[in-house]
């Protein structure tokens, strides 16, 4: 696939965004688990293959590619030192007053609204699976930024917590006689 380009299909935007989050430690698998950890407090017959189908859905969005593109090569860029003056040590430490990264998050997850929103906060506050480790991997030892991609990889979880409880809602709303269209899934 040629790169050096600005525009992919979803399909491409969906490997390379694959690609990125294996280079930073962090597998579709992994971000699933949250979304149905999130999804399951509320329903009990949520599927976990549903959950890895709306988080691939969710990583060939465009604007999802360009915030996860975007916020992971900030990480790469800040674990090289490669920023002048304060908002090195901004960056590196995660400084818990910056608060940009949390607007990638509320972005990415605002793509399913207010629920999406607050799925994303619950996320961020409680850090589970994946995003717990890659918050503490930026304040071990030997350093690894996540300053961004913790919080990216909370919110596409709980867009696709979020997805997954539309498209519950959807087939238990057709299931009145009335409704005669096909559905459109999201």
């Amino acid at each position: 696939m040629n790169r050096d380009r600005n525009l992919f299909s979803r399909e491409e935007m969906l490997e390379m965004n694959i690609e990125m989050l294996k280079s930073r430690g962090v597998s579709v698998d992994e971000i699933a688990k949250i979304a149905f950890r999130q999804q399951s407090k509320w329903k009990d017959n949520i599927s976990y293959q549903e959950c890895v189908e709306s988080v691939e859905k969710i990583l060939s969005l465009r604007d999802v590619f360009h915030i996860l593109q975007l916020g992971a090569e900030i990480d790469r860029l800040t674990e090289e030192n490669a920023f002048k003056g304060p908002i090195q040590s901004i960056l590196a430490t995660d400084l818990g007053m910056f608060g940009i990264d949390e607007l990638f998050g509320i972005e990415l997850a605002g793509l399913y609204g207010t629920i999406g929103k607050t799925n994303f906060g619950d996320i961020d506050v409680n850090k589970p699976g994946i995003v717990s480790e890659l918050n503490e991997k930026g304040k071990g030892e030997k350093k690894a930024c996540h300053t961004f991609l913790d919080d990216i990889v909370g919110a596409v979880a709980a867009a696709a917590s979020t997805r997954v409880a539309q498209i519950e809602n959807e087939l238990e709303a057709r299931k009145d006689p009335s409704i005669i269209e096909e559905p459109k899934l999201f």
